[in-house]
């Protein structure tokens, strides 16, 4: 069964058929899907949905775009909900100078406090970069070092991919591997060994071809595996499992 390591079916493009999507994935081959926060409002939703669905985790984190909501109180809030039952990894954290929605110093100060987090609870994370590569791998070797987590959406060099494998960490492969431009993590899913990958949508971002530009979901992760397969040159059920299996390990589920 297909694991969707990273999803956001807390997102207003789900209101009108969420339950009956998520009620269809059992059928449609997804086995397991962790629902990674974004924002202080998403944790309340979140905690809903791993209540209401046996198969869904929860993983709860301010994504750097919205670290001016953090405060201290709203942190001490944070550390007691990722002690609840389901909950497991601080996620999603990191930089994004892309939409440098935050000062970089805030963005920056909050990534290790909430990497200090996961460390005193004993939980891997879940780490958002984009456009921040130098400032990521830095914090990430002076603060991250020891952790366990995943680069979601990776994308970087292979010379940076192999070291965050050495550190530990597993790389997050989505809807983009099937993009025909996604030359470099074309590139990157060759080099790289199939135990440091895990399966991802970001949905309802990201679609895959067939679907790109469409709203995404994690049914579509099939497509994800079939490329990975079709670089690999290995079957799509073999991607299937080993990603499966990965995840379980990566989020101790």
């Amino acid at each position: 069964m297909i694991f969707d390591t990273h999803a956001h079916y807390d997102d207003e493009q789900f209101e009108e058929d969420r339950d009956c999507l998520l009620s269809s994935m059992q059928e449609g081959g997804v086995g397991t899907i962790v629902n990674v926060a974004a924002d202080l409002q998403s944790w309340t939703a979140i905690r809903q949905l791993v209540k209401a669905y046996p198969f869904i985790y929860g993983a709860a984190g301010v994504h750097p775009d919205y670290v001016g909501e953090l405060c201290e109180e709203q942190f001490a809030r944070l550390k007691e909900l990722l002690k609840e039952e389901k909950f497991v990894a601080v996620g999603e954290i990191g930089l994004d100078y892309y939409w440098d929605k935050e000062n970089h110093d805030m963005q920056k100060k909050w990534f290790v406090r909430q990497l200090d987090l996961a460390r005193q609870l004993d939980l891997p994370v879940i780490i958002h970069s984009r456009e921040a590569a130098a400032d990521t791998m830095e914090i990430m070797n002076t603060h991250g070092r020891g952790l366990s987590g995943v680069i979601h959406c990776y994308s970087y060099s292979v010379e940076q991919a192999r070291e965050y494998v050495d550190m530990g960490f597993y790389l997050g492969i989505g809807g983009v591997v099937t993009f025909k431009n996604a030359k470099k993590l074309k590139e990157v899913v060759e080099e790289i060994s199939l135990e440091h990958l895990v399966l991802e949508t970001d949905c309802p971002y990201l679609s895959p071809v067939p679907n790109r530009g469409k709203r995404n979901s994690s049914l579509n992760l099939i497509y994800v595996a079939e490329e990975i397969a079709k670089i690999k040159n290995i079957s799509a059920d073999e991607v299937i499992r080993q990603t499966q299996e990965n995840a379980r390990r990566l989020y101790r589920i």
